[in-house]
């Protein structure tokens, strides 16, 4: 298994190879993303995040997944045009991946290994779930679907200041 968040790449939502090891010494806030979810508006919250501490290192990686009630059946250009017309989205985007099961992409095996959630469970249950990544490449927390951007605040300025 993987020794930190810089063992993965992923395709970005352009079909581009992104290697998150161009992301070393940075804080990491990784998120499932849906665009026809009740969650949906947390777009606002994590682009208000990143701009307003990407200059002090953080960078907000989002992973469009239909898993959850086929809540993102959209190909990843619709998905980019959804985010940056409807949000402003500037945040990296990545391709559609799956976050659970044996067609799991490997970052969502491995987050999901490091920062189980309730109960011990290693499952994404839904849209929006996050871990916060810190500097040296380890996960910090995992965060519900129902915890605001806003809410992570005091984490994140945590992870920076580490």
């Amino acid at each position: 298994m993987a020794g930190s968040v810089y063992d993965f790449e992923a395709l970005s939502i352009d079909g581009k190879p992104a290697q998150l090891s161009t992301q070393r010494g940075k804080v990491l806030l990784i998120v499932n993303t849906a665009s026809e979810c009740g969650f949906t508006p947390q777009f606002a919250g994590l682009e208000e995040l990143w701009e307003h501490y990407r200059d002090q290192g953080l960078v907000v990686v989002g992973f469009p997944s239909n898993e959850f009630g086929g809540q993102d059946p959209g190909d990843n250009s619709q998905i980019a045009s959804f985010c940056s017309l409807n949000y402003g989205v500037s945040f990296p985007m990545m391709g559609k991946v799956q976050v659970n099961g044996r067609e799991a992409h490997p970052l969502w095996k491995w987050l999901t290994a490091e920062a189980p959630g309730f109960l011990g469970s290693q499952a994404v249950k839904w849209n929006f779930t996050k871990f916060l990544v810190g500097r040296n490449g380890r996960v910090i927390k995992r965060y519900a679907p129902t915890d605001t951007p806003e809410s992570m605040t005091p984490d994140i300025e945590a992870a920076l200041a580490d």
